[in-house]
């Protein structure tokens, strides 16, 4: 089987998991490394021979990029505390534990070595943590910690890995060298990620509504920013998330509607993709893996591999308790922050949702073969088995009990997300007929159509104060003392109205839409009209179909238009 055949595998694949792992209710990424690892079982299956530095260029960016733009900056703000005790401190804590308990198991691992396994095998791997949280439903500050985290801890990982391979390489380390390393990377990588963000957005303006070469500015965006950081001695991770959460913020005052829609389409299949690769490649790679570990005994290895992947898992759960209430009420103390104690529950959730991955493996696949003066690196093969085991162990194992302990822990979504939108769309419609109120639009020529945006957008308006009013009943809520709303919430009855004209709305209307498109099409069949027609109209029905499946369709009310205007009238006897 050729290399581009084994790709077309793979992507059908990952496609027919994707749909068992909704069925069976199952994280996506944990299928897909069974899946990968059965795909190796297949006698005569090619090797994927890809350098470890292109791997991660590949997979890495672009997935940490698209996770920075759709990570809320205000949820980073607020989950500030927890994300750096996480992607700093607990990766720093975790590396010298792992270091010093491979150090001790086996004497093969040399401190350089030793501290180089801590570092790859620390961090939770941001592309399945984000692919997960996607799907549990955890609560909002659960999920904020866990994907800020992911977006952030593969930098303080990097150098470390980076300044132990260069002391195992060179044979010297100096602590003080290695400090100002760190503050170096991370303080560049994040100025480089924010230059490069500026100039892309005023190229972005100075292109204009040109939705191609906008989207693909936006594919390259991630690359440019990982390799201009790296370029300098930086941190190219730090440097995609700031680029990506500076764009967020910026992007949809200079995007087309247009292009953001294919934006959102082109994103949404890249970042399948390459989660779906990458956690097949890991299966695959295992048993390639083995294979170099013929001359070591198995059972040594599997019991070496069981000590650090346990210390690993260990240390994440211990650190967790004291992070979130020795440190965070030193936090509150002295800086005065806001974070509130969170429920045992939480902490416990966030102590287990620790899941490596795919990056892991690639910088353990990245360790040189031999240092400066010919040498073996040490236990170089131990490192990538072990690192192998403990991603397998932590997506399966920890990955498969994520959702059953969410239940059990009694944990479940907040409403804080419903709540804003209701809020949102009300003073968005409130905001709409407020504009209908301006002398040079109530002088319009045809007041016909005043009076039915007029009409449309009160009764949108009426819909979303009665639902806001309805969730927000007896509690408080986030945008409480804003002022009164200048639409009220309708009666009971008037509600019920309301949402029925609308669920009749969507009945009706889609069965239109559905006539309209078997009748283009049976123009297109009948060569009446072409292709290019058709996608152009087709296109136009996708979008109400969208709109459709909005919480806010759009509802027409009743014209106020004699419906017999303009008809021919009927011959006289």
């Amino acid at each position: 089987m050729a290399g581009l055949e084994l790709v077309l595998l793979l992507l059908a694949v990952s496609a027919a998991l994707q749909v068992i792992a909704e069925r069976l209710r199952v994280p996506y990424p944990t299928l897909l490394v069974v899946g990968g690892l059965l795909l190796a079982l297949i006698p005569g299956l090619p090797r994927v021979e890809i350098e470890p530095d292109a791997l991660f260029l590949i997979f890495v960016p672009p997935l940490l990029y698209w996770g920075a733009r759709n990570f809320s900056f205000r949820d980073f703000q607020e989950s500030l505390g927890p994300i750096v005790r996480l992607a700093v401190v607990m990766v720093l804590v975790s590396t010298v534990t792992v270091a010093l308990v491979a150090h001790w198991i086996d004497p093969a691992f040399a401190w350089p070595a030793a501290f180089a396994l801590g570092a790859i095998i620390s961090p939770p791997d941001p592309i399945a943590v984000l692919s997960i949280m996607r799907s549990l439903g955890a609560p909002g500050p659960v999920a904020n910690a866990l994907e800020g985290e992911g977006l952030l801890n593969d930098a303080t990982a990097l150098v470390l890995y980076r300044m132990a391979v260069a002391a195992a390489v060179t044979g010297a380390f100096s602590a003080a060298h290695a400090a100002l390393q760190f503050v170096f990377a991370g303080a560049v990588g994040v100025a480089v990620g924010l230059v490069l963000a500026w100039g892309i957005m005023h190229l972005r303006v100075l292109i204009g509504r040109q939705p191609i070469v906008q989207n693909t500015i936006s594919l390259l965006t991630p690359f440019a920013s990982y390799l201009a950081a790296e370029l300098v001695g930086a941190s190219g991770i730090l440097s995609v998330v700031a680029t990506g959460m500076f764009l967020a913020r910026q992007a949809d005052r200079f995007t087309s509607p247009e292009t953001r829609l294919q934006n959102q389409a082109i994103w949404t299949m890249v970042t399948f993709l390459l989660e779906s690769l990458i956690f097949i490649l890991i299966g695959l790679e295992l048993p390639h893996v083995t294979r170099a570990l013929l001359s070591h005994p198995l059972g040594t290895l599997v019991r070496e591999a069981a000590i650090v992947c346990a210390c690993a898992v260990l240390v994440r759960l211990a650190w967790v308790w004291p992070s979130a209430y020795v440190i965070g009420a030193i936090s509150r103390r002295f800086f005065k922050t806001r974070e509130p104690p969170p429920p045992w529950q939480w902490v416990l959730f966030t102590g287990w949702a620790g899941m490596r991955g795919g990056d892991s493996l690639v910088i353990a696949l990245a360790l040189p073969f031999t240092t400066n003066s010919g040498a073996p690196f040490p236990a170089r093969d131990q490192i990538v088995f072990i690192t192998f085991a403990v991603i397998f162990v932590t997506l399966v194992a920890q990955g498969m009990t994520l959702r059953p302990l969410l239940h059990w822990l009694g944990m479940r979504p907040d409403e804080r997300a419903e709540d804003e939108e209701a809020h949102a769309r009300l003073a968005a419609a409130e905001a709409a007929l407020a504009a209908l109120e301006d002398p040079a639009v109530a002088k319009s020529s045809h007041p016909e159509v005043v009076r039915y945006l007029r009409q449309r957008h009160l009764q949108r308006a009426r819909r979303w104060a009665a639902r806001e009013g309805k969730q927000l009943h007896g509690r408080p809520h986030a945008h409480e003392g804003e002022g009164d709303h200048v639409v009220a919430a309708p009666s009971h009855a008037a509600r019920e109205v309301d949402e029925s004209r609308v669920a009749e709305y969507r009945r009706l209307r889609g069965r239109m839409i559905q006539a309209e498109r078997e009748a283009l099409l049976s123009l297109r069949d009948r060569d009446v009209i072409g292709d290019d027609v058709l996608r152009r109209l087709q296109r136009d029905l996708d979008l109400e179909t969208m709109l459709l499946e909005s919480p806010d369709p759009v509802v027409d009310p009743i014209p106020e238009i004699d419906p017999t205007f303009g008809q021919r009238a009927e011959p006289t006897p």
